[in-house]
């Protein structure tokens, strides 16, 4: 089975400044079934999840003790069952100093996989739903949500665990709206020290950018899209952008060329490894922009092809238009001559 361990545990925090509720089930070894098929999408929901932030534990074992109980838990020196009692203790106190109403499921799920060993520490959210009880008599019930995912950090524990201070070994989603309860979940999940996604994504752009231009014209356009499609990849999958992947990716005859070039043009990390937004790497790809009642969107490649630029006169001159725009152009028009 990939699930290992899986516990759960209902919180809420109904009126600020009482003590929080807590509600634990059982801790499940091996569970399978409708569990697995739960964390499965609830994995897909992570990995899809844009804005995810990256770090590793907080150095502050006082504050935020998580860390030091998972490493206990994964050195045999307390059981599952025991490590997540301190954890949804820890989380039933964070919520009673709550000043804002909350309820939700802590889940926390150990997998282990053929290549990696993760844990996920993920809130589960409730949609409300209608059904017929045995009477047909309509009832309200509550149901979890599987579209939503807003409050989840995932732990590689092989990373944690290694040598190599410079890895970044815990992934954040941290959705907007989650007010107080969502900083209290980083709080208990110890999550500090989080890579610039940004700055990370601008080094990224105009190293693909740069050596886009060293290529021939006509395989610039071939070498962007291969970089954005090996980053929206590695997205759907959860993952980084390995710069040495990329660099083999890009050029099968050299796949050195593009990490030797990016070393020497841009600050990578020591690690060689940065964390890309995939929705702004899209910027290689398309060109985009909206404002003023118009909105404007075409792949890069066909500028100077179909889609022409006037700097002087700031003109855009789009030939070849789609069938559908076209049709409804001439619909307009002949209605406004009527």
């Amino acid at each position: 089975m990939a699930i290992k361990h899986l516990r759960t545990a209902f919180g809420s925090q109904y009126q600020p400044g009482q003590p929080a509720r807590m509600q634990s089930g059982e801790a499940l070894a091996e569970p399978g079934g409708d569990y697995e098929s739960l964390h499965k999408q609830m994995k897909r929901l992570f990995n899809s999840k844009p804005g995810k932030k990256y770090g590793r534990f907080s150095e502050d074992i006082g504050e935020s003790p998580f860390s030091g109980w998972l490493k206990d838990y994964l050195e045999d020196k307390q059981s599952f069952s025991s490590m997540t009692d301190r954890l949804f203790g820890q989380w039933q106190e964070l919520l009673t100093g709550c000043q804002e109403e909350f309820q939700g499921h802590l889940m926390i799920v150990h997998e282990a996989l053929a290549d990696a060993e993760v844990v996920y520490l993920l809130i589960l959210e409730s949609d409300s739903a209608m059904r017929f009880d045995g009477n047909q008599a309509l009832d309200a019930t509550d149901v979890l949500s599987l579209s939503r995912l807003n409050l989840a950090v995932r732990i590689e524990l092989d990373d944690w665990r290694s040598e190599n201070s410079a890895e970044n070994y815990l992934t954040l989603i941290h959705g907007r709206g989650t007010g107080e309860p969502g900083e209290l979940f980083i709080r208990l999940a110890g999550f500090t020290n989080q890579v610039d996604v940004e700055k990370e994504t601008m080094t990224f752009l105009d190293a693909v950018e740069a050596f886009a231009k060293t290529s021939e014209p006509e395989k610039a356009g071939e070498v962007r899209s291969k970089a954005y499609e090996f980053c929206k990849e590695q997205h759907a999958l959860g993952e980084p952008v390995e710069i040495e992947a990329l660099s083999g990716y890009l050029d099968e005859n050299e796949p050195q060329k593009f990490k030797e070039f990016a070393s020497k043009t841009a600050e990578l990390p020591e690690s060689g490894v940065l964390h890309p937004d995939h929705r702004k790497v899209k910027k290689l790809v398309r060109i985009a922009g909206s404002g003023g009642g118009m909105s404007v969107s075409f792949s890069s490649d066909l500028v100077n092809q179909a889609v022409y630029y006037d700097r002087d006169k700031d003109a855009l001159t789009i030939t070849r238009l789609p069938k559908a725009l076209r049709e409804q152009l001439q619909r307009y028009l002949e209605a406004r001559e009527e």
